[in-house]
């Protein structure tokens, strides 16, 4: 096992990111970055288990930059990329790595579905030494001529389980063949299932391994209960969850559903937005910053929204409707407890889910608290902070739209057909 350092400085990162992390306030390593920085630095290829939430981001995003600082990329041409499954991990790895790429001269660009394809191509020909990607939008890219790979030298996957469960891995594997045959590869994945550990044995060359977490991704920094409830009484629980103080996440089966009960809750009193595929990109972003800022403090969501989620201070997330997966279940409760802060995971069970949850709770490993309650109950109120909603119907006015960093403006006028 490789030594682990206790600062950044005893890494041996380049002093301007380590200036950079103190003016930011990050002074000790998380352990995925102690356990990662010493091989990474090294050009090492690193194969890390850690759940969401772990520091991953910037266990690799440090060693790219490092290791990146000091080149200069020619048009079209990155030097370092990282390919993340959604738009919102690419939006969210990008402002993570901003001020180090800054502190060290270094370009990124941003390339997603969903956006003006023309404004990305323009911040590829500009010249962008790092490459945060989708694996649609960057073959359209690739495609148009717009964007070359084989200047890559260090190439990062990140959430490669869920490009997996995507249907992307066709796409990644073409990708990788494109980039500098000799370059340093990092890939970061919850689980080595669904056809990563072929990525990893194809394209990772001697990997050193780092496990931070169980494979299961559970936490002790997170508590599980299981609430049992009638079908009439669900509704107005849901309702006193959501209005409790501070901001709360409620997953839903399917989009119309989360639209809704977002309906519902505001009907209530409670502020309340759906967060799901339906909406543009432009949408899902500014509800996001609205949930950020505490403007909305319910967020109704879907699976497909969960992953891209990260909200610092979350310590509530409760499953309205059950997943039907283990994992699911997993990458939901991953919105909490993240980076050592603690988290309650609450799913709500009528009486004919109830088999169907103890077996889920059994794969994932999980002893959740039960309980039965309902709407008004001391038990539902201890454990999620519930209260009654004040029943004066709330309308949320849509924010102006933020100023988006360049190359990642949405286009007016067409609509790229390509999601990834």
């Amino acid at each position: 096992m490789t030594m682990t350092m206790s600062t950044f400085a005893a890494t041996g990162l380049a002093p301007a990111l380590v200036t950079e992390l103190a003016a930011q306030g990050i002074t000790e390593p998380f352990p995925i970055q102690a356990a990662t920085l010493p091989d990474s630095l090294a050009g090492r290829d690193v194969l890390g288990r850690g759940r969401t939430g772990s520091g991953k981001t910037l266990a690799f995003g440090l060693p790219l930059l490092h290791r990146t600082a000091g080149r200069r990329a020619g048009s079209r041409r990155p030097l370092a990329l990282v390919l993340v499954p959604t738009r919102e991990l690419a939006q969210q790895v990008t402002a993570a790595l901003t001020p180090y790429a800054r502190a060290l001269g270094l370009r990124c660009a941003t390339v997603v579905g969903g956006l003006s394809l023309q404004r990305q191509a323009d911040a590829l020909r500009a010249g962008a030494e790092v490459l945060v990607a989708t694996p649609g939008r960057l073959h359209d890219l690739i495609d148009r001529g717009d964007a070359r790979l084989d200047q890559v030298a260090v190439t990062v996957l990140d959430e490669a389980d869920q490009m997996a469960d995507m249907g992307f891995l066709p796409q990644v594997t073409k990708l990788l063949e494109q980039v500098a045959p000799n370059g340093q590869r990092m890939l970061f994945s919850a689980t080595l299932d669904g056809g990563v550990d072929k990525l990893v044995r194809r394209f990772l060359s001697n990997p050193v391994s780092h496990s931070v977490d169980p494979g299961t991704a559970t936490v002790t920094a997170m508590t599980h209960h299981v609430l049992h409830v009638e079908a009439e009484d669900k509704p107005a629980a849901l309702a006193h969850i959501a209005a409790r103080e501070g901001r709360t996440i409620l997953f839903m089966a399917t989009k119309h559903r989360a639209d809704r009960v977002a309906r519902q809750l505001l009907a209530k009193g409670v502020r309340a937005a759906a967060l799901h595929g339906g909406k543009t990109q432009p949408q899902r972003t500014r509800i996001l910053e609205q949930f950020r800022t505490g403007q909305v403090t319910a967020l109704v969501a879907t699976d497909v929204a969960a992953r891209g989620i990260h909200v610092d201070g979350l310590d509530l997330v409760v499953n309205a409707d059950p997943p039907t997966e283990a994992k699911d279940y997993l990458h939901r409760g991953g919105r909490t407890a993240r980076a050592g802060e603690s988290g309650t995971v609450v799913t709500l069970v009528l009486p004919e889910q109830r088999r169907d949850v103890s077996r889920l709770m059994t794969v994932a490993g999980i002893t959740p608290h039960t309980a039965r309650v309902r709407p008004g109950d001391e038990e539902l109120a201890r454990v999620t902070g519930a209260r009654q909603p004040t029943g004066v119907p709330v309308s949320l006015t849509p924010p102006p739209a933020p100023h988006p960093a360049p190359a990642s403006r949405p286009s007016r006028s067409r609509r790229p057909r390509r999601r990834g």
